[in-house]
């Protein structure tokens, strides 16, 4: 009997800590740490990425320095400067098994990056795969010019940031296996499929679709383990019709002042109260100043809660390995439906 396809957990910076990379992994799937966007020396984000990675090998209980440790870390290289410098030592001492890039500035930005990580590999029997973040069919096939092991093909449903002009997996991911396949790669690189997946129901969707595996992010917030607040959780909880409870925009990331990101990028969030004021005409500034205002006071109404399309069908907080467990076993009973209508 084959293994069940793979589900992962995204790299969601400020949700996707130790704890719960180590807990999918453990039920099954597997786990990303969010390692950050500020890889400069002496950044702070170099001591919490070590620190959570050292939380993960804690939780599950991999004493040996020397043993590889059965989760990844996922990179932001929208500003790339200090990954190669001073990540990659950390994640080689870790010995995770899977580095994420994800957002460059420009398509080739990862080469060089992709180029060390394959030395390391080679000097020092790393086990570890290069999955990169793709959201159009030109941004994969740069990515395996440049030697990606895996492409996470991000679909326009998918929370948190993306890529501005895209479409949904359900056209892109198979375009890209489709280009895959052209270029004669198929047997070497794996697709993943992220955005708008929450459920069973997405992942045999998925994997129809062409994906060997899939990634979840919106619906691992909504899990016991996920450090998120619980107003976030509850925000996701409490929304129905995704398409209509989400949008993507970059005033996002104005309301909140991270609006570094290259024009070609933008995010999706549940609407609150600073959305709902920009598209009522309220100017940016004033936004971001009840933004701030209601930060400093420890209000959360303004927190802009990234999350994707698909959170109308998210209704409980449950454990990972309850998620888990309950996607593989009704995955079984919808891809038993689709042998029943297709006779076979």
């Amino acid at each position: 009997m084959s293994p069940p396809p793979l589900i992962v957990n995204a790299p969601m910076y400020g949700y996707a800590d130790g704890q719960l990379a180590a807990a999918v992994s453990a039920a099954g799937g597997y786990g990303f740490i969010a390692g950050g966007y500020n890889f400069t020396t002496n950044s702070p984000q170099l001591d919490k990425l070590q620190h959570e990675l050292d939380t993960a090998r804690s939780i599950l209980q991999i004493t040996s320095p020397d043993d590889p440790l059965p989760i990844g870390v996922g990179c932001l290289t929208v500003q790339a400067d200090g990954i190669i410098q001073n990540v990659l030592p950390i994640l080689l001492k870790a010995r995770v098994t899977g580095i994420w890039l994800s957002f460059p500035q420009h398509g080739t930005d990862h080469g060089p990056i992709i180029t060390a990580v394959q030395e390391l590999r080679q000097a020092n029997a790393w086990d570890v795969s290069v999955y990169v973040q793709v959201g159009t069919v030109n941004a994969a096939r740069e990515a395996l010019e440049v030697g990606a092991d895996v492409l996470v093909v991000q679909g326009s449903d998918a929370g948190g940031h993306q890529w501005a002009q895209g479409a949904s997996i359900i056209a892109l991911l198979p375009e890209v296996g489709d280009m895959v396949r052209e270029v004669g790669k198929s047997a070497e690189i794996r697709l993943l499929a992220a955005g708008g997946i929450v459920d069973a129901r997405g992942v045999v969707a998925a994997i129809a679709l062409g994906a060997d595996g899939v990634v979840m992010g919106t619906r691992f917030i909504a899990t016991v383990e996920c450090s998120a607040p619980d107003t976030a959780k509850q925000q996701i909880l409490s929304a129905v019709d995704g398409g209509s409870a989400t949008v993507k925009s970059r005033k996002h990331d104005v309301f909140q002042s991270t609006d570094f990101w290259p024009i070609r990028y933008d995010g999706r969030a549940i609407i609150g109260p600073c959305y709902k004021e920009y598209a009522g005409g309220i100017a940016d500034e004033e936004v971001i100043r009840r933004h701030n205002e209601a930060k400093e006071n420890g209000e959360a109404e303004r927190t802009i809660i990234w999350a994707g399309a698909g959170i109308g069908s998210i209704r409980k907080i449950v454990s990972v390995a309850e998620l888990l467990q309950t996607i593989y076993a009704e995955s079984k009973l919808a891809v038993t439906r689709l042998n029943d209508a297709f006779g076979i």
